[in-house]
């Protein structure tokens, strides 16, 4: 493969001759997934305002890429540094939200979680075929290379997660922070813009179905893609408005014309893009109906009253959110009234919201306190003297398209 033009960027032996802010620390964020990339934003935006700190990023590669990534990161408006030249130099602070390259960067490492906690809702990875070895986020083979214990900092959500570290790889755990979830710490933070989040979606006064879906043949979007034309059709339009939130991958593999060619009969369906909106759509929603993924989780801890289309082939993997849901939640079914299943997922939130939410976090409304002094130990620099903030679910816009 041909090597790829390095950019005359703030990193390299002579970076001092061009650089305008001197002796920044340097910061780098892997990318290698949109989820991931989204994830990352959130956590940068706890010091890329120091003017001591120059953050960059990176899209990985080897023979291949999940597509739309690189366009998302460009989107970002951030200084991107091919994979060759980002592998070739040190920074002073690596920060990953996924597993994939990470035995190839250098400099001390911070590994979040692109998702919600780390314990599985499979028992087996997608790639395992007939393996009988279950898997979760914390296995060695994930957070280790040749015996190396790869994340300087790992952040955890909860001590629960600590407890399957100490059982899966017990060498790392020394590197466990319990940081929380940045994530969900945003929605909350994000609650008060419900009505502006709704005034975004075009909702009105009628209430809103999310139709949420995890990739993969075992998603409600694989199994079930029926369902969003039924549920479109089925609700009145003057009292209910119905919008979809898909998982990046299902984007990146199948592409967006696709995407909204198989979603084109569904008028008057709001759909979110992959890259930003899902959090603000679930603050706005009254219902959400969906499956073992990451958002219908963070709706369920929300409070939101939740419905599941579709569960992972076998079960979920005991003590998983997705797990926490399917015990406490209805399974939809596409013969009977959708009013009575609403109702029923009605009733049923407030104690799923109970069991969930300690299954998610921990640290509530700790997470960007947390995370940030890591990383400004990590960097060795001082703290600013201000509050940590996690940042507010960016503006749901959906796409155009549709005759809502």
């Amino acid at each position: 493969m041909a090597h790829e033009v390095w950019v005359r960027g703030p990193i390299g032996l002579d970076a001092a001759s061009r650089v305008t802010r001197p002796g920044c620390r340097t910061v780098l964020a892997v990318v290698p997934t949109v989820q991931a990339g989204t994830r990352l934003v959130e956590l940068i935006s706890l010091l890329e305002r120091d003017l001591r700190v120059q953050v960059m990023f990176t899209v990985p590669h080897s023979t291949d890429r999940w597509a739309g990534v690189e366009e998302y990161v460009r989107a970002q408006h951030g200084l991107i540094l091919p994979w060759e030249q980002a592998v070739a130099h040190r920074f002073d602070l690596v920060l990953a939200a996924s597993h994939r390259h990470l035995d190839q960067v250098r400099g001390p490492l911070m590994l979040i979680e692109h998702g919600v906690g780390r314990v599985r809702p499979r028992r087996f990875s997608r790639k395992a075929g007939g393996a009988t070895v279950e898997t979760t986020g914390l296995d060695r083979e994930l957070i280790t290379f040749r015996g190396r214990v790869l994340p300087a900092v790992l952040g955890l959500a909860t001590e629960a997660e600590v407890d399957l570290l100490r059982e899966r790889c017990p060498e790392a755990v020394p590197a466990a922070v319990v940081a929380g979830d940045l994530c969900l710490d945003g929605m909350w933070a994000g609650s008060g813009q419900r009505e502006r989040y709704r005034r975004a979606l075009g909702v009105g006064s009628r209430r809103l179905v999310v139709l949420s879906s995890t990739w993969f043949t075992d998603s409600a979007f694989g199994r079930v893609p029926k369902m969003y034309e039924a549920v479109v059709n089925a609700l009145p339009r003057d009292c209910y408005a119905v919008a979809a939130v898909l998982h990046p991958n299902i984007w990146a593999v199948h592409g967006r014309r696709q995407i909204t060619a198989w979603l084109g009969g569904c008028r008057g369906l709001r759909v979110l893009p992959p890259e930003q909106g899902w959090q603000a759509t679930m603050i706005a929603a009254d219902w959400v109906i969906g499956d073992h993924g990451s958002t219908t989780g963070y709706a369920a801890a929300m409070g939101r009253p939740v419905t599941l289309a579709s569960l992972p082939d076998g079960h979920p993997r005991p003590g998983s959110v997705a797990d926490i849901v399917r015990a406490r939640t209805k399974p939809w079914d596409a013969d009977q009234p959708l009013e009575a299943q609403e109702e029923a997922a009605i009733t049923a939130a407030p104690r799923l919201a109970a069991e969930v939410l300690p299954a998610v976090s921990s640290r509530i409304d700790c997470s960007a306190g947390i995370l940030r002094s890591a990383m400004y130990q990590m960097l060795e620099l001082s703290e600013p003297s201000a509050p940590a903030y996690p940042p507010l679910p960016a503006t749901p816009r959906p796409l155009p398209g549709w005759d809502a």
